[in-house]
């Protein structure tokens, strides 16, 4: 049972608490002009902490089934269960992609196309309630990464936030992973 979920990485430094003088506000040295932005495709698998992740230049529904194509890869030979949010509404086009009407047609097409793979039923996309982020832990685990490379934290490019990205996901023990992703409802 994995979790999925989006996360936005920007090259722009998002603020957070930190301590400083009374009266005096904390201020994070911002000179590029460029806001540039990435979309984040992560899940994780909360027993074990393995965390899977894939950066997009956007977020659609070509860039998420390709995300779901190196989940199985990650997981080969086991049955996948994803649960991921329900957040696409009426007033919402968010995340539309992430539901089965959009996603059937390129999953039947795949499945005609690479029949020798097998992935017809080793993908089961579970949603969860809608507005109900508490029950996904990769909401915690975006948490964690935000605290250690984006918070209170400059970077000259994109480039260099992706690269400290990439760098946090291959040091990040699975353990701290778990610790985070624990929950205090017993789900499984």
């Amino acid at each position: 049972m994995v979790f999925e979920d989006e996360a936005s990485l920007s090259n722009t430094a998002t603020v957070s608490y930190s301590w400083s003088k009374r009266g005096k506000q904390p201020k994070i040295c911002q000179p590029q002009r460029k806001k540039e932005r990435r979309t984040i495709f992560g899940c994780v698998c909360p027993h074990t902490g393995e965390l899977v992740t894939h950066i997009a230049e956007t977020g659609n529904t070509v860039t998420f089934f390709s995300f779901l194509l190196i989940v199985l890869q990650a997981f080969s030979g086991k049955k996948v269960y994803m649960a991921l949010d329900n957040a696409c509404t009426l007033r919402s086009t968010r995340v539309q992609f992430h539901h089965a009407k959009r996603l059937q047609p390129i999953l039947e097409r795949y499945r005609v196309l690479r029949t020798q793979y097998k992935y017809k039923h080793r993908l089961e996309l579970i949603f969860l309630p809608p507005y109900s982020p508490d029950l996904n832990p990769i909401e915690r685990v975006w948490w964690l990464m935000r605290k250690k490379i984006t918070h209170n934290r400059w970077v000259k490019s994109m480039e260099q936030r992706v690269c400290d990205f990439e760098n946090w996901c291959m040091d990040t023990d699975p353990q701290e992973i778990k610790n985070i992703c624990n929950l205090n409802v017993n789900i499984y």
